[in-house]
């Protein structure tokens, strides 16, 4: 079965009010229980403990970590049998280089006709039924933290003390959260690392299985590097993340729409640190000094107020000793000057995942009340914002904090007539 060629007939999909193709909770992945000692909603305490087990998921149940995701076994197609193919474009399947660049001959830059991210940058689809790409927050003074390509494991050779948990611990100390895009095959071989950071408050995101160039991928490829991600974040910490990075911000209509069907939102960002390409284990040749410019840039503009039309997502990544270095360099100061936040934080987006217990704070919404620890994954449908409507969570915060200076004055007038009454 070609997921080239076949729609589903029993596609669940509808258009909504606003034209957004409605997607609800993936039903195609397997009913994990959520692992012992893990949260099953959004916490406050943060652990600091300096070691993590470094026990990793059962890999049988995997394709071979960083290498490419298998597409024959009855998931995927579970998976591909539920996309409605008629709703995704037939662009062109990219072809990668053997320098990692992708092959641009013979696409229209000019028309743009899929809103291809290497080409142009654009973020807003070609298409009215997908949303447009999350890449900047939109109050002024705002930063999206985010980190790529975690949770950071050990590595084979060097120095391990830069791994997991030390960018975790060190946000913890700092009273910091982020949007984390995890990289499926480190989930799997790193699960202590995932489960951390949940407890720890954080955001988790996907960033693919392999890291590949993701509009060189078949339309079976793209479902695999996707499936096999959702699929580790889901066992390893008991939820289905609605949000997704696509590696080097490749991305096209036709690779949006897949991710989409998948439950998944594009994110990308408006500021780039370019830190992953610094000397380090599987970095490059950038000079640290460089990168140190970039922040101090971000900095004075926004001291000094030119810096005005927007806030941003800033792209920094959890990859090596140097990336991690370098985050923790600036975290302090950059707190200083602005108002550091999750991407979900600064989009007013209080459920990340489909598990409707969990519900983060947001800016509009600072206050949380988790009164469940249940897992529940059917979540409602998702609007053109990417959110799923107003949960019973939001509602009663919202309400009780509407009710409290009502239920005040009215305890404040029983007792000024009965003062009146005694004199």
């Amino acid at each position: 079965m070609s997921a080239s060629t076949t729609q589903s007939a029993s596609s669940a999909s509808s258009s909504t009010d606003s034209g957004i193709l409605a997607v609800s909770s993936p039903g195609w992945l397997p009913q994990f229980s959520v692992p012992s000692g893990v949260a099953s909603s959004y916490q406050t305490s943060r652990n600091t403990d300096p070691t993590l087990s470094t026990q990793t998921l059962n890999l049988t149940a995997y394709p071979e970590p960083w290498g490419a995701p298998t597409t024959n076994t009855p998931e995927i197609q579970n998976v591909i049998n539920s996309i409605d193919w008629g709703h995704v474009p037939n662009a062109t399947v990219r072809k990668a280089l053997s320098n990692g660049d992708l092959d641009m001959s013979g696409y229209d830059s000019t028309t743009d006709p899929y809103c291809w991210w290497s080409d142009s940058n654009c973020v807003k689809p070609k298409v009215s039924y997908l949303p447009e790409d999350i890449y900047y927050c939109p109050r002024v003074g705002d930063w999206g933290l985010t980190y790529d390509d975690g949770p950071f494991n050990v590595p084979d050779t060097g120095n391990s003390s830069w791994a997991e948990p030390n960018l975790y611990n060190f946000l913890a100390e700092h009273n910091q959260t982020a949007t984390l895009f995890y990289i499926g095959s480190n989930v799997v071989t790193f699960p202590a690392a995932a489960q951390r950071a949940i407890n720890n408050g954080h955001v988790i995101c996907l960033h693919t299985w392999s890291h590949p160039q993701m509009t060189a991928q078949s339309n079976e490829l793209v479902v695999a590097e996707l499936y096999w991600s959702l699929r580790a974040v889901k066992e390893a910490t008991g939820v289905t993340p609605k949000c997704w990075r696509p590696p080097y911000g490749d991305v096209d209509d036709r690779v949006r729409a897949i991710a989409w069907q998948m439950g998944l939102r594009t994110v990308l960002w408006d500021e780039d640190s370019n830190d992953w390409n610094m000397p380090g284990d599987g970095g490059g040749n950038l000079a640290p000094s460089t990168v140190d410019g970039y922040f101090e840039g971000w900095i004075e503009n926004r001291k000094n107020g030119s810096d005005n039309a927007q806030g941003h997502i800033v792209l920094e990544h959890e990859l090596n000793n140097s990336t991690v270095s370098m985050a923790e360099k600036w975290l302090p100061e950059l707190q200083q000057t602005f108002n550091v936040v999750t991407v979900q934080e600064c989009m007013n987006i209080s459920q990340p995942y489909w598990e409707t217990s969990w519900v983060y704070p947001t800016e509009s919404n600072p206050s949380v009340i988790n009164a469940s620890t249940s897992s529940s994954a059917s979540a409602s449908v998702t609007g053109a914002d990417g959110q799923s409507s107003t949960s019973a969570q939001d509602q009663t915060s919202m309400a009780v904090s509407q009710l409290v200076p009502s239920l005040q004055l009215f305890i404040f007038l029983i007792m000024a007539l009965k003062f009146l009454r005694i004199f």
